[in-house]
């Protein structure tokens, strides 16, 4: 039985979602409804996605009982308040990463999928990728030795995108660029917390965080560097590197599909997209669709390789740097 998707908001990256799910089998995955806050841009995501309903707000679509699972792809701001709004309706649902605007808000979101028995997820797709895949399975294998030093970047010129630069949209670096980084860090640290975070970097006249380096120091004198930006071309690379050899993630680090160990390269090919994509390896967004449904069959209520306690993590890592930089937002309650 096929895996019945409700899709809320009809932006960019809900495009491109709706094209991933379609390079599966349709079997197994089958977009049911998608909202909109309003109604005609609605109709119109349906028509071109071939979706049979379209609703003109998310409380009909929470409402609709032919679906399990909802895809949220508001800006970061919504998640909470569209995320507890699905979940209240017993909907799972797969929140675009970052899960919320802060740790308060990802603890929110939990203890509701907690309340209603329902699953829940942050849309990290990078986690799900065979490549991302396969690093896991080189470290739990020693492939490269024990891992002494982590490094990963992330950075465009994307000042003049509003949901990256305004304020009270959620732009700034980290939430948008930098948890890429850190979630890489925290996968192959296992979800341990850092002994010491150090935060440095500048922002934007918005108030934003523009250009972030953080310096994570684990247990066992391991390090993790993070540098994030949305003023400047950065390598946007990652690289792990062990007592045994270097684990690279060359280039496209939160869509990768070449992994490069100890200079052996190994390309990992995504499947064409049926239609033009906004971002950058967009069919990629069928892992993460693919371990949704695996999760719902097994009775989960939160994916085991993005478990909530990641999420709590890099919330909480990010918050932290965010108070030794001074940005702040409205949802925060950081004295």
């Amino acid at each position: 039985m096929a895996t019945r998707w409700g899709i809320c908001s009809a932006g960019k990256i809900s495009h491109d979602f709706s094209v991933a799910l379609r390079t599966l089998p349709p079997e197994d995955h089958k977009i049911v409804a998608v909202a909109a806050r309003d109604l005609q841009h609605a109709q119109e995501f349906a028509k071109k996605h071939n979706i049979p309903r379209a609703y003109g707000s998310y409380e009909e679509l929470a409402q609709d009982p032919d679906i399990d699972v909802v895809y949220i792809g508001t800006i970061h701001p919504y998640h909470l308040s569209t995320g507890k709004l699905f979940m209240k309706s017993k909907k799972n649902v797969l929140i675009e990463k970052p899960l919320a605007m802060n740790s308060s808000e990802v603890q929110k979101l939990v203890t509701s999928a907690q309340d209603n028995s329902v699953f829940l997820m942050e849309a990290i797709w990078t986690r799900f990728f065979p490549a991302s895949l396969e690093v896991r399975r080189l470290l739990s294998q020693g492939e490269v030795g024990d891992v002494q030093m982590v490094r990963a970047d992330l950075g465009a010129p994307l000042t003049h995108i509003p949901r990256l630069a305004e304020r009270e949209l959620g732009g700034g670096a980290l939430l948008d660029l930098g948890i890429y980084c850190l979630q890489f860090i925290f996968l192959v640290f296992n979800g341990e917390r850092p002994e010491s975070i150090q935060a440095t970097g500048h922002s934007i006249d918005t108030g934003v965080d523009g250009t972030v380096v953080l310096v994570l120091k684990f247990s066992g004198n391991r390090l993790a560097v993070c540098t994030c930006s949305i003023t400047m071309n950065l390598t946007c690379d990652a690289v792990i590197t062990g007592t045994k050899g270097v684990i690279k993630v060359p280039h496209h680090m939160w869509c990768p599909t070449t992994l490069e160990v100890n200079g052996q390269e190994t390309e990992f090919p995504l499947p064409e997209a049926g239609m033009p994509l906004n971002f950058t390896n967009s069919t990629g967004l069928r892992y993460e669709a693919e371990e949704v449904r695996q999760c719902l069959l097994k009775g989960l209520k939160e994916s085991p390789g993005m478990p909530w306690a990641h999420s709590s993590l890099l919330a909480e890592v990010i918050d932290d740097a965010r108070r030794q930089l001074d940005v702040t937002y409205d949802q925060d309650n950081i004295q």
